[in-house]
């Protein structure tokens, strides 16, 4: 059985706003190596899959700075320290799209984007029942644009490549295989 590298040191680089970057020294006692890595210390993060009445999903059109692009994707972003990843995730909804839902958001599922280098979690959810119910409320520097598409049509957008974030498919995978076979089984 693979065991864990024990930690002889951690190394504060910075903080970058969004992470806090880290070289941390381990050892593994067992290969008899050591090494230096490098380790971002990040916020947990939450997306929501928001559902409308009518049944359109609510999604967000915006460029991102990483890859140079407009993208498609659901409303996300970082859990402040505090805050549950639920309030999170429905903060972040109301504030990116003005769209509230009727209940509690619901959550899907967790991933870990990249245990190689980030320390954190992205937790998944769906808000059903969604309304517009306020204005966009966007941070300084977010262009936002919202797009509600037919739930049915989701798995097209995936597909035909106009989904591609990689969390924004984890919530969606989370709902097909939750969510939507769950209403299948129920239906015979």
């Amino acid at each position: 059985m693979i065991k864990k590298w024990e930690t002889l040191s951690e190394k504060l680089v910075g903080n970058f706003k969004i992470f806090d970057l880290l070289w941390i020294k381990r050892r593994n006692e067992e290969l008899n190596k050591e090494g230096e890595f490098v380790v971002l210390k990040s916020p947990q993060w939450v997306n929501i899959i928001p559902i409308t009445t009518e049944g359109n999903v609510v999604l967000i059109e915006q460029y991102r700075h990483g890859t140079d692009e407009i993208t498609l994707e659901v409303p996300g972003g970082l859990v402040e320290k505090g805050e549950e990843p639920r309030l999170a995730a429905e903060r972040e909804c109301l504030e990116e799209t003005g769209f509230a839902g009727s209940e509690n958001a619901i959550l899907l599922g967790e991933n870990i984007p990249n245990p190689a280098f980030l320390t954190n979690t992205c937790h998944s959810f769906i808000w059903l029942g969604c309304k517009k119910v306020s204005g966009q409320k966007l941070d300084r520097h977010e262009d936002i644009k919202v797009i509600e598409v037919p739930l049915s049509q989701i798995k097209n957008y995936i597909l035909e490549g106009k989904i591609k974030h990689s969390l924004v498919l984890t919530a969606f995978f989370f709902y097909f295989l939750k969510v939507e076979n769950l209403t299948q089984l129920n239906s015979k």
